[in-house]
């Protein structure tokens, strides 16, 4: 897509990458460039430096700041101060792992941002798996195992978990960017070791891999494999992921202090000698401080920090981590945003080496109805569902369809059906038939009665969450099977819907455009088709990619 006059955020646009695709973007002339960062200074200092840039003349360029992965009223506190707030801790829980609502979304820090920027282009380079995975759950879970539990301690390790704070925010950029109108989202990702193997020797001082490392990695593939899905799902922008398998540098090389985590190292001397027995001792302190702070040549790699000429020599050396510049990530990411492929998409990647849908498996599966329906006939049994693929959805309409088919000679009647008298008609069935009311009650589906009673058996797989009315009609939508004459209403207006496509036969005249079902089935009424035309219409499931 073009970029020029459109709307483009970068975030984690303060950064080595960031910066490096703020700058490629400039010339390309898009109507605002708005650079998130963590920090207010790093966002407003990036913004002064671009402004200074040659093509940022006819380009308005803004400033954001603050944590993307919390709630927005608490996106500019410290993630310690945040945790160590019992209300605010309170308030981050409730939204990381409570339903994804309307209102979660818009209270978030990134859904509010977006909302506030509606941007056409996202170029994402935030680290999102070392955000996530440097939290640091083993530290956390050897904390809670120490014995001195509390509330906090719990709450702060459900806090670190890395799945769900990956999956909320992956949920929520998808809805915030179905309202912003985003067209184009392009993650610049990591794998986790700079393109090495599980023999990294870059790592942390336990065991070699490391294991925040790998977590690192682990976060940084599951994100891949969600942004993945992401982009075979309607209505989400075009999503494309370029993933640097190497070490990312420079940005500048200098004299000077050097920094650590944002701030300068104190230089400290030992003050005497200590026994190796004592040195580890709590309140040895056999050390003082210089004064001074640390400070010589250093090559500013970003994000990774400051570092010496022999520590980049034996990073960038042949054969161990390497390097690749932020510049030539920008260019491919440019290259990408604008149609022109640069061979380093992974999600694009991932399509063409995935094993899809195969013209083999299609011919079988007709085989396999027929084997199956001449089965069913046989043993005079229709099993309808057994509830092991899931979800319950698809069982209450399998069975509600089933009941339809029973009840009803084809699809056109179902279409003009009486809804009061489909109620009661469904509940004589259901319980003149013992084979099909146990069927539905032993996998764990009630079944609402016309007059809004309930019968039911031990094990009921859609209940009320605490606090949720059983009157909510999400309940039965989603895994009751519902007799009312308000659910056969519904299903009357599906038929109507099924029925204005071209009847049988019919599509075959107008080439390939249709998908077509075959001969007949208007006249049985087949509950797993149906059940199909739920889930990939009304539901908007639909696959959009072979």
């Amino acid at each position: 897509m073009d970029i020029e006059g459109r709307d483009v955020l970068i975030l984690g646009g303060s950064g080595l990458v960031g910066m490096a695709v703020a700058r490629a973007m400039l010339p390309h002339r898009p109507r605002t460039l708005a650079i998130s960062a963590l920090r207010r200074e790093e966002a407003e200092a990036a913004v002064t430096e671009l402004a200074a840039e040659p093509d940022a003349a006819s380009v308005k360029l803004a400033a954001e700041w603050g944590d993307l992965f919390v709630p927005d009223k608490l996106k500019d506190r410290p993630r310690d101060a945040l945790l160590s707030d019992a209300s605010a801790r309170a308030a981050l829980l409730d939204d990381l792992l409570g339903e994804l609502t309307p209102d979660l979304v818009s209270r978030s820090a990134l859904g509010a941002l977006l909302e506030r920027r509606r941007p056409a282009i996202i170029v994402d380079c935030i680290n999102t798996a070392t955000a996530f995975a440097y939290q640091n759950i083993f530290q956390s879970a050897a904390a809670l195992r120490s014995g001195s539990v509390d509330v906090e301690a719990i709450e702060r390790h459900l806090a670190t978990l890395y799945l769900p704070q990956l999956i909320r925010h992956v949920q929520i950029a998808l809805e915030a960017m179905r309202r912003a109108g985003t067209r184009m989202y392009l993650k610049v990702g990591t794998a986790g070791t700079g393109g090495m193997g599980l023999n990294v020797p870059f790592t942390h001082s336990e065991e070699r891999p490391s294991r925040m490392l790998l977590a690192k990695a682990g976060v940084a593939g599951a994100h891949t494999l969600l942004l993945f899905l992401m982009a075979r799902t309607p209505d989400a922008p075009a999503v494309k992921e370029i993933k640097p398998t190497a070490a990312i540098s420079w940005k500048r090389i200098a004299f000077g202090d050097v920094h650590r985590r944002g701030k300068p190292i104190d230089c400290w001397d030992a003050s005497h000698a200590l026994a190796l027995d004592d040195a580890f001792r709590v309140g040895c302190e056999a050390w003082k401080p210089t004064g001074a702070k640390l400070g010589g040549v250093y090559l500013d790699s970003g994000e990774n920090g400051q570092f010496s000429l022999g520590e980049f020599e034996a990073l960038t050396a042949l054969g161990l981590m390497e390097y690749i510049t932020p510049e030539e990530i920008a260019a491919d990411a440019v290259r990408e945003i604008t149609g022109h492929a640069s061979g380093r998409d992974v999600v694009g990647a991932l399509d063409g080496a995935t094993s899809g849908p195969t013209y083999r498996a299609g011919a079988l599966r007709e085989a396999a109805l027929d084997r199956m329906s001449a089965l069913e006939r046989e043993h005079g049994i229709e099993a309808v569902a057994y509830e092991n693929l899931g979800p319950p959805r698809l069982s209450k309409l399998l069975f509600e369809a089933t009941l339809l088919s029973r009840l009803h000679p084809d699809l056109q009647a179902v279409s003009s059906l009486d809804a009061d008298a489909m109620a009661d008609r469904s509940a004589e069935l259901v319980r003149a038939d013992d084979d099909l009311r146990v069927r539905m009650l032993s996998i764990g589906l009630p079944i609402v009665l016309p007059d809004g009673h309930m019968l039911r058996g031990p094990e009921v797989n859609v209940e009320p969450e605490p606090g949720q009315s059983p009157a909510d009609p999400r309940l039965a939508e989603n895994g009751w099977v519902d007799l009312r004459s308000a659910n056969w209403r519904k299903w009357s207006d599906r038929a109507r819907s099924m029925l204005s496509g071209p009847a049988d036969g019919a599509s075959l005249g107008f080439g390939s455009r249709y998908d077509i079902e075959p001969e007949g089935w208007r006249t049985r009424i087949r509950p797993g088709r149906l059940a199909a035309w739920v889930f990939r219409v009304e539901d908007r499931g639909a696959r959009i990619k072979r």
